[in-house]
């Protein structure tokens, strides 16, 4: 566990995703997508709520599907 960076819920993670603009798409199973458009580009992360808390590898895993830094996804749940 990192105290800069602490554990997120499924709840922390999809505000964050709200926030930076990303709209849910579908659901398979546990799996959800999320999705936004920034400049033509596609963006599309997939999020696995019974994974949470996510481990830093997932959140690392998802800032970089979302195509930001983990400091930037992080810095997105206020």
């Amino acid at each position: 566990m990192s105290g800069r960076f602490p554990p997120l819920e499924c709840r922390d993670v999809k505000r964050i995703l709200k926030n930076l603009g990303f709209v849910f798409i579908v659901q398979r199973g546990s799996h959800e997508k999320w999705q936004k458009t920034v400049n033509g580009m596609l963006f599309s992360v997939t999020v696995d709520c019974p994974k949470a808390p996510f481990s830093q590898t997932l959140i690392t895993s998802m800032a970089s599907q979302a195509g930001v830094s983990k400091k930037d996804f992080y810095a997105a749940l206020t």
